[in-house]
């Protein structure tokens, strides 16, 4: 451990008592939703909630592709998702000449990979809800895109991750830990998945976990695992890179967990260099400039500059400056382990095709 990361553990434990006190808002807020005291809307449509109790890092974005994936060519979907660091405020419905200003990298992404699905962004889903369903009315089902934590509006279907180095049930409250809700919120969930979890996870492991995180009679359990597709030109698809134990590869990302990608990158590559940015940092023609400099200075002919996907939709705008840089974009996914991956999926599908409506009795 290094002196960086043993001062910030040591930083984070002074902080118990704001923890604490955040804490206690928190149960105090979700006994309001318990009893009715704030209220909550239901909708008389299926609506897919994809959500975590910590912040960031779980894989929330590569889960929604995965819906997405699944459900788009059986149903009308669409997205709602709340368009973090947006330029734009309200309900805003992606359109051909949408930016990633406008709504926000994530649904960008989600957008540009699925320009014939509706992805809409607002801060308030309660609201954005009935505007997606009147602009798409013959629409079947909605993915709320982290929503866990916004109870005004109570999905049919709850799917919680939480991630397999950073369990809720061994996290504490911000800003000790990376908490924003309790842990009895996890009961609302009707699946939690497990995500990043090593390829090669154990039957022992996995029933360690479980042990862990004490599931209801009725949550179905998953265990998913990061698999890295092949590197692609950011602005040319077909343009790919197979990477080999002789690339030297400079790193771009300013995603909010980088460590399973910088883990991967060391079982592929000969070497790699980085250059983190802040989570959602949106790229100006100075950092740029920066990278190009960083990019030279790698004495290699096996070179290329590597970012995420997410980071690649902050990055395209500069389409001119990156028409003649190697620079490639690294895709993921989620893989269920156990081969369980058809289970979840048939929950999903059924979710939607046997919807009905049953109202929480005031």
């Amino acid at each position: 451990m290094n002196f960086n990361t043993l001062f910030l553990k040591s930083f984070r434990v002074l902080l118990i008592p704001f923890a604490l006190l955040y804490g206690l808002v928190i149960y105090i807020r979700n006994r309001l939703f318990d009893k009715h005291y704030l209220p909550y809307s239901e909708f008389n449509f299926p609506l897919i909630c994809v959500g975590n109790l910590a912040v960031g890092g779980t894989g929330k974005s590569p889960m929604v592709e995965y819906l997405l994936d699944l459900l788009h060519p059986r149903f009308k979907i669409a997205t709602l998702s709340r368009g973090y660091k947006r330029k734009t405020s309200g309900y805003v419905l992606a359109h051909k000449n949408t930016t990633a200003l406008e709504i926000g990298d994530e649904p960008m992404l989600f957008h540009l990979k699925f320009p014939d699905v509706p992805i809409a962004v607002g801060e308030e889903r309660l609201v954005g809800i009935p505007h997606l369903l009147q602009d798409h009315p013959t629409l079947q089902a909605i993915i709320l895109d982290d929503a866990f934590q916004h109870r005004s509006v109570k999905a049919g279907l709850n799917i919680l991750l939480t991630e397999y180095s950073n369990l809720y049930s061994q996290d504490f409250f911000l800003p000790t830990g990376d908490l924003r809700d309790e842990w009895s919120s996890a009961k609302r969930a009707e699946i939690i998945l497990v995500t990043k979890c090593p390829p090669d996870l154990t039957e022992e492991k996995k029933q360690k976990i479980i042990r862990s995180l004490q599931p209801e009679a009725d949550q179905k359990l998953f265990f998913t695992c990061i698999e890295y597709g092949t590197p692609y030109h950011i602005l040319d698809n077909t343009d790919e890179w197979i990477l080999t134990p002789r690339d030297e590869a400079l790193l771009v990302c300013g995603i909010a967990n980088p460590k399973p990608l910088k883990d991967y990158l060391l079982s592929q590559v000969h070497t790699y260099y980085q250059q983190d940015y802040s989570d959602h940092h949106i790229f100006s023609i100075d950092d740029l400039t920066e990278i190009k400099i960083l990019f030279n200075e790698i004495n290699s002919k096996d070179k290329l500059i590597l970012t995420t996907e997410k980071d690649a939709v902050r990055l395209s705008k500069f389409t001119e400056e990156l028409t003649n840089l190697p620079i490639y974009v690294l895709p993921i996914q989620h893989r269920f382990l156990f081969d369980e991956g058809q289970i979840f999926n048939e929950q999903v599908l059924s979710f939607i095709e046997h919807f009905s409506f049953n109202p929480t009795k005031l």
